[in-house]
């Protein structure tokens, strides 16, 4: 399913650094494996250091690249202002951050408990609001790509996932608006919207979405890091602003 030799043949990244959040399961390792097969160093955030290692080790044996593990909790502002500052130690510059860390929970308004709420926000708008302030200054510096994960539900909201919705709508708000204040830096910025990605994220009845889902009857990990560096390749002057990956067969569903 890889494609990225052929989406990046036009622009050398080799070299470049990338931070990803999340980046120890589903999406977030895509998306590593994505880079480092186009030859991004990487840092590689998130709150598991042992699937971290693991995911650093294999990235650097299979593509002779060099990675930086930074166990984070994201929505802690100190975690995340140290985790910069050891990537730019570490690499001496920062070219792109992917704000892909989330988590996602159920249930009906009248019973969702605050500590559920409070999981959602803090982690999917406080941690991508963190990681962007403290990433911005050195993608200023080189001209580099802010890219935030997104979902349709900021655009198709259901009814039974209502906080986590808000969430992405906060996502596609933020980066927009950060995106017309850096774009006369230099900076692009990409929101990818995906439906259901086949991963181990679980669905409103406790079921592992790549149990649910047979192989290619939903969004595939692959198919958001390729959309990742389809948005990162593109030449200075451009931005690719907003990618939306539905399944066609799902269009039905919203429309």
């Amino acid at each position: 399913m890889w494609k990225g030799d052929d989406l990046l043949e036009d622009k050398d990244l080799e070299g470049k650094v990338a931070l990803i959040t999340g980046a120890s399961s589903g999406i977030g390792k895509a998306i590593s494996e994505g880079l480092a097969e186009v030859g991004f160093s990487l840092a590689l955030a998130a709150r598991s250091e042992k699937e971290l290692r693991r995911s650093g080790k294999r990235l650097e044996k299979s593509h002779g690249i060099q990675t930086s593990v930074l166990p984070t909790d994201v929505s802690k502002p100190e975690e995340v202002k140290e985790t910069i500052k050891k990537v730019i130690d570490r690499f001496r510059r920062l070219d792109v951050l992917v704000n892909n860390a989330g988590v996602i929970r159920y249930g009906e308004i009248e019973n969702f408990s605050t500590e559920n709420y409070k999981k959602i926000m803090e982690t999917n708008c406080d941690g991508m609001f963190y990681c962007t302030r403290e990433a911005l200054p050195h993608l200023k510096k080189n001209k580099g790509n802010l890219v935030c994960i997104g979902s349709f539900d900021a655009k198709h909201p259901r009814s039974f996932n209502p906080v986590y919705a808000a969430s992405k709508w906060w996502t596609k708000g933020f980066a927009h608006s950060i995106e017309s204040i850096v774009g006369e830096k230099g900076v692009a910025v990409t929101l990818i919207n995906p439906s259901e990605v086949r991963t181990d994220i679980k669905g409103e009845k406790g079921e592992k979405y790549k149990e649910k889902f047979e192989p290619g009857e939903v969004t595939e990990p692959e198919e958001i890091a390729e959309a990742v560096l389809f948005a990162v390749k593109q030449e200075d002057q451009t931005t690719i602003s907003e990618i939306d990956l539905f399944r066609r067969n799902k269009l039905s569903d919203f429309f």
